[in-house]
């Protein structure tokens, strides 16, 4: 979701979905604004006072939770202010026993109270508390297909299944070349050596059989025929590894084995994928074809092929076998030259490459392979790099090592071709030492290569349109695409039908005529309808640095702040200081004088508002220079958008404008009435973090990590957002705690989780007795680590704040990145665009086994197909119940401050997405196309006090 009409842009996942460092080191927050908890907020029109929502002060008993959901007992609050503890390390509260559980290294510790129980190396997800009964019962279909291997080859006592090592000399790194080699070997040995099995192979070092070969070692010998008509021998060693026992498999399925049996898993995905993997082009767990789908243009001299992904997974109803839709960017099979006029929109070829375009080029055909067009022979080969000079001026020796000739006389002697372009570069292949020049114009690029690189805006859009499918037809697709084996598993031909609940949408406060207010189908409106608290800007201007609007600042800031004051704020009518319109090119100068202006006032300026150049690109160095050099807010408009006038953009804008003045758009009325089971009850902070890496070949060494936590309980709308910058493609976010060591001061404690838990004191006047942290972009792969390394960091970043301070944790994963997909069963109980109802809840069928997940479809679809989040939760010490924390996370989904939607992942995730796209505008401009810019963390630029106390991200 991105886009910055309406205010500042946004952007979904991933995601994603990354930057660096700022100085959290210290700790100390600056003044913090947000007044949730025990400050009042005003909710006065333009036309006079309204209703206005004040929260309730901290000493309010809590209300009983509703009946239908069990509530676990209690942690005793706790208002009294943080005490340090006397040990200068972060883990001086913790005892000897804990800190031996928790931390991956035993440190000496001083005694503490009894705390809650802790995390240790051999912990385990909590199992499952139960199953979901809130809602509305319905049936879904899932794209799941039950596999059936109780009646396979592999199961029966003569055929079991055998795994063999495989060592191919000389060496080949290619697994479709390996994939190759092994095929052949298949085909010449099967009869004779092999005992009639067929293997299936995994393109690396595996071989698996179901039953044994005739042999337990072996090398066989076969010769392959390559593209240029030239036979290569390779020889071809088979060795018994070992025999995979299916017998833990049915254990975890039936729940009475709890290890993930990841070799057995290992060898059915094997065996599922072996045949699509010789006749597809395989990416990841994808494949794909130009016979799976249509292919077309995006733009660029790039292309989208059409394809599945295909993924093997244990569950409660069984082995299931997922299968998904997909499509993926590709290099168009055309030559080099026209590549280059594609995708860099140059003109006119006859004209050298300037340095600058030259290595731009050289950044975009790395590693692509083409073929020489005017050989007899389809040879390939790999670009290395592009010359420095044009092709004209290149000259090599011949074999005869005596001979030096001019590339273009040995191109036109050799094969009678006169170059067209003989200024630009040649293309390298071979060795830097000894490199083989090739002429753009006679080379092709082969047919069938991803395009890794990141597509811009333009490509983006073209790829969502071309694949974007209603629910009937994407599960009509998904059908068509099961894979056939030869190992005799029994793969079902229908979707998992599956029983699924709808969720009631919450009820939400509302100053306006309707005080409550009952969302339908994921959605609300604004008419007759408030801001519960809207907040006060006194101090703001606006700068134009559109040229083609340049004359609608006054309309346009007029029709905004009107629409501002209607729906609750305060806002003053007259600019503190002149509006200005400005050129794109004086960007910088512009804002310095208006800083420098606005230092004038009584107060500092609370809100800047920019209609953006007409050309995108500016928007991240504005931020980046309001926000961590002048520390201003801004709300940046496009200026298409806003040109329309139209009254539904100004209302989103006016959404985005209060949250970062420190207003609240929503709150959820069980919120106000404090009868949230396990959050109303005792002061509680909800976190959201994830980690942004830089997209497939960006120069960035830096990944972002971001965390933001809630500073207004028990409402639950404001959360503060910190950044930092970790080493590149690293997901454990490193500075959730950290200690480091100043000259004056000795050992300083710091970190993200520290600096928020401060922050929500100073906002509340009261210590987090529960934590509650949804922790978004981790993969299943990564649990343990992620939850050992950052459970551990949190533990200390509590501790170094008061001995013996361990408010109960609850630690969920929020996964966007899966490929699960829910279809209707009933053309009745659909959205607008054909898909599931908001507020769909699985727990059952295709959920996990024993361990506690679910997946939750809590938006309401727009087009395509919609894609539920799946919530796994790996600790807790808080004893949530499946629908206290299925209707938790579906509530706070309709608190989203940027619009009057429910959205399809838990908010604090989401703005924690929002903060680490944003840091990432801090780097772009520091980002060269001529290469890495050094090696490490790129520090990230600090964020100004003022505009961190906001929800300045949104």
């Amino acid at each position: 979701m991105s886009g910055r009409g309406g205010g500042g842009r946004g952007s979904g996942r991933g995601g994603g979905r990354r930057g660096r460092g700022q100085d959290h080191g210290r700790g100390q927050p600056s003044q913090s604004s947000s007044r949730g908890g025990g400050g009042r907020a005003r909710g006065r029109g333009s036309s006079g006072s309204t209703a206005t929502y004040n929260p309730p002060p901290p000493q309010m008993a809590p209300a009983q939770p509703p009946p239908q959901m069990a509530v676990a007992p209690p942690v005793p609050p706790s208002g009294a202010a943080f005490s340090h503890p006397s040990s200068s390390s972060g883990v001086g509260s913790l005892s000897r026993e804990v800190s031996e559980k928790l931390t991956m290294e035993p440190v000496a510790v001083t005694t503490a109270p009894p705390l809650p129980p802790s995390l240790s190396k051999a912990t385990r997800p909590p199992p499952r508390p139960g199953f979901g009964t809130v809602g509305t019962k319905c049936l879904v279909r899932a794209n799941h297909f039950l596999v059936d291997v109780a009646n396979a080859d592999l199961y029966h006592y003569d055929a079991d299944l055998h795994h063999y090592d495989v060592t191919i000399k000389p060496e080949v790194t290619s697994k479709k070349l390996n994939r190759a080699i092994m095929k052949q070997l298949i085909d010449v040995y099967e009869e004779s050596h092999l005992g009639r099995r067929c293997p299936a192979y995994d393109g690396r070092k595996s071989l698996y059989t179901a039953g044994p070969l005739p042999f337990e070692s072996k090398e066989l010998v076969i010769k392959l025929t390559e593209e240029d008509w030239r036979e290569r021998q390779f020889k071809v060693a088979i060795k018994l590894a070992s025999k995979p026992d299916l017998h833990y498999l049915r254990e975890f399925l039936s729940g009475r084995h709890f290890e993930f049996p990841q070799e057995a898993i290992q060898v059915l995905d094997v065996v599922l994928r072996a045949k699509p993997s010789q006749i597809y082009t395989e990416v990841g767990r994808s494949f794909f074809h130009t016979s799976l789908g249509p292919r077309g243009e995006l733009g660029n001299g790039i292309e989208y092929w059409c394809g599945y992904y295909q993924c093997l997974r244990p569950t409660q109803m069984g082995l299931s076998l997922i299968i998904d839709a997909s499509a993926r960017s590709f290099y168009e099979p055309i030559l080099v030259s026209e590549f280059v006029v594609k995708h860099f929109r140059l003109s006119n070829l006859s004209k050298p490459l300037s340095d600058q375009d030259r290595i731009k080029v050289k950044k975009a055909l790395m590693g692509v392979r083409v073929r020489l067009i005017c050989m007899n022979y389809a040879k390939t080969c790999k670009i290395i790099g592009v010359s420095r000079d044009p092709i004209s001026q290149l000259t090599f020796t011949l074999d005869d090592k005596r001979t030096n000739v001019s590339v273009v006389k040995y191109f036109r002697d050799k094969y009678n071709v006169v170059l067209k372009y003989p200024s630009l570069p040649a293309l390298q292949r071979g060795s830097e030492a000894r490199p083989v020049y090739l002429p753009m114009e006679l080379c092709s690029i082969v047919e069938g290569q991803r395009y890794t690189k990141k597509l811009n805006e333009q490509q983006v859009r073209s790829l969502l349109r071309a694949t974007c499918q209603r629910p009937n037809i994407r599960e009509g697709n998904i059908t068509k695409m099961l894979p056939v084996n030869k190992f005799g598993m029994d793969v079902c031909k229908e979707l998992a039908m599956i029983e699924a609940r709808v969720l009631n949408p919450p009820a939400y406060h509302d100053s306006g005529r309707d005080k409550i207010v009952n969302p339908s189908c994921g959605q609300w409106n604004m008419i007759n309808k408030k801001m519960v608290n809207g907040g006060k800007v006194d101090f703001w201007t606006c700068v134009n640095f559109s040229s083609e609007y340049w004359n609608m600042s006054e309309d346009f800031c007029a029709e905004l702040v009107k629409m501002c004051n209607s729906k609750g704020m305060v806002f003053c009518q007259t600019p503190s200081i002149a509006m200005r319109s400005a050129r794109a090119d004086r960007i910088d100068q512009t804002l310095m004088d208006v800083y420098k202006e606005s230092a004038g006032l009584k107060k500092p300026l609370q809100l800047l508002i920019i209609i953006l150049p007409d050309q995108t690109g500016s928007y991240g160095k504005i931020k980046r220079i309001c926000e961590t050099e002048l520390g201003i807010v801004s709300q940046c408009c496009k200026p298409v958008q806003a040109a329309k006038f139209s009254n539904q953009y100004f209302e989103n804008v006016a959404l985005k404008i209060n949250a970062k003045v420190g207003g609240r758009n929503t709150v959820l009325n069980d919120a106000i009435l404090r009868r949230i089971p396990l959050v109303t009850d005792v002061p509680t902070i909800i976190f959201g973090a994830c980690v942004s890496h830089p997209p497939p070949g960006e120069d960035s060494s830096s990944s972002i990590a971001a965390v933001v936590a809630s500073m207004d309980w028990p409402e639950l709308t404001k959360y503060r957002g910190v950044v930092s910058a970790q080493t590149d493609r690293v997901e454990i976010i490193q500075d959730l705690y950290k200690q480091t060591k100043d000259p004056q001061k000795g050992l300083v404690e710091g970190g993200m989780v520290r600096e928020l838990l401060v922050a929500f004191f100073k906002s509340t006047r009261q210590k987090p007795s529960r934590i509650i942290f949804y922790r978004d972009g981790v993969s299943e792969g990564q649990f343990s680590q992620v939850l050992l390394y950052e459970m551990d960091a949190i533990r200390k970043a509590c501790s170094s704040l008061q001995e013996g301070y361990m408010p109960r944790v609850t630690f969920v994963v929020v996964q966007k990145r899966h490929h699960t997909r829910l279809f209707p069963t009933d053309r009745n109980k659909t959205d607008r665009s054909g898909n599931i109802l908001p507020g769909t809840v699985v727990d059952t069928s295709i959920c996990h086994p024993t361990e506690f997940d679910f997946y939750l479809n809590s938006h309401a679809g727009s087009q395509g197909t919609s894609k539920s989040t799946h919530y796994h939760v790996l600790f807790d010490e808080n004893g949530f119940t499946a629908d206290i924390l299925q209707v938790l996370t579906n509530s706070l989904c309709y608190t989203y401050a940027r619009c009057t939607k429910s959205v399809s992942i838990v908010p604090p995730a989401y703005y924690a997405h929002l903060a680490a796209f944003r840091a990432r505008y801090y780097i772009e401009d520091e980002m060269s196309d001529g290469g890495s810019t050094g090696v490490g963390v790129r520090p990230l630029p600090s964020i100004k006090d003022n505009v961190k106390e906001v929800m300045f991200y949104v």
